[in-house]
């Protein structure tokens, strides 16, 4: 092998300038973009974990909710005795339903950001 073929492509390898038309990623966006994912990861973790898990998840608390709307049951057959005491199967309730709330605008937002989008809507406009 030719001796300055290998130098010529050392010095490329290791040179500061980049050849045009390469894309050069900037170590501060990668990090940004790996430190916004996990910050979404965690949210995401927190209103699934709120709504489906926490005193029991908000599934559990719709059914006799609407057995005291809908029956003859009062609350207090499910254990409630006083808001800051006991409130029996409505435990965390305030959480569950802050889950919902959230997640709900979560997806509203996302819907409204993918519809904004909408490559049919950008020619129905012209």
């Amino acid at each position: 092998m030719n001796l300055k073929k290998i130098w010529n492509g050392l010095v490329r390898l290791l040179e500061d300038d980049d050849p045009p038309g390469e894309i050069v990623y900037d170590p501060v966006h990668v990090g940004g973009v790996i430190v916004g994912v996990i910050a979404g990861f965690g949210v995401l973790y927190w209103l699934l974990w709120a709504l489906l898990v926490c005193e029991g998840g908000l599934l559990t608390k719709i059914i006799p909710f609407l057995q005291v709307v809908l029956t003859s049951k009062t609350l207090g057959d499910f254990g409630y005795i006083g808001y800051p005491y006991e409130l029996g199967i409505f435990e965390g309730w305030i959480v569950n339903m802050a889950a919902l709330v959230l997640g709900l605008g979560l997806v509203a937002g996302i819907w409204w950001v993918l519809e904004g989008r909408s490559p049919r809507r950008k020619r129905d406009s012209r």
